[in-house]
């Protein structure tokens, strides 16, 4: 079984990062891989950490479902499987959709002025096809809606759930086709918002994560 030599980045090319967060963007983006044994001392000498910073990283990715430990073996990459991330993801729809009928309820001038914003920063880097800004932008709109609606047991529920999804939500962001089907459910849900309709806001949010389920189904040959 591969150990965690397979990364490529150290932590000197990532020194803006936290040693948790270069391991969660080594999994998200297969530089780790499902089943792969993280070594405590490998991981240490790779990211020039100790080893209490390497257990307690891998102890926040085994609470988001990222990795996992093996009786005796120590750490590995979790393997979450396509049916699994599918249940996930419908469940987050269930949870976000709350949340944003709640952000509907709550929002204030400066949101939607913020949220509005946002939107028209999306439509900028689709029309400049800048995939990975508009993935940027996509978790900044998902988190502000998540922070507007002001549910701390909804947030952390979306978080865990969002985390052990999250090698299947990369994927389908680098597809080249994906903004442009998603833009506009991220503006329908921006306009419900804004406009103060939670009914709207929920059934948006719920058809864009309920696309969002299509698409990972799809796209693994489901």
């Amino acid at each position: 079984m591969a150990s965690t030599s397979t990364t490529t980045q150290s932590n000197e090319t990532r020194p803006e990062l936290s040693l948790t967060e270069q391991l969660r963007q080594d999994i998200v983006t297969g530089n780790l891989v499902p089943h792969q044994r993280l070594v405590e001392a490998d991981v240490a000498e790779e990211h020039g950490a100790s080893r209490g910073e390497v257990r307690l990283a891998l102890n926040e990715l085994i609470a988001e479902g990222l990795v996992e430990r093996i009786p005796n073996r120590g750490a590995r990459v979790r393997k979450v499987s396509l049916q699994e991330a599918i249940e996930i993801t419908e469940v987050r729809a269930a949870v976000e959709s709350l949340c944003a009928r709640k952000a509907a309820e709550k929002i204030t001038d400066a949101h939607a002025a913020e949220l509005r914003d946002i939107g028209q920063q999306m439509q900028l880097v689709v029309d400049r096809g800048d995939r990975e800004a508009y993935s940027q932008l996509n978790r900044t709109l998902h988190g502000r809606v998540i922070e507007i609606a002001d549910q701390p047991t909804a947030a952390e529920t979306i978080a865990r759930l969002r985390g052990q999804a999250i090698r299947y939500h990369f994927q389908l962001a680098t597809r080249p086709d994906r903004p442009q089907v998603s833009l506009p459910q991220h503006m329908a849900i921006i306009e419900a918002i804004c406009t103060r309709n939670p009914d709207a806001a929920g059934r948006a949010m719920h058809e864009h994560l309920a696309s969002v389920t299509e698409a990972i189904a799809a796209s693994a040959g489901a």
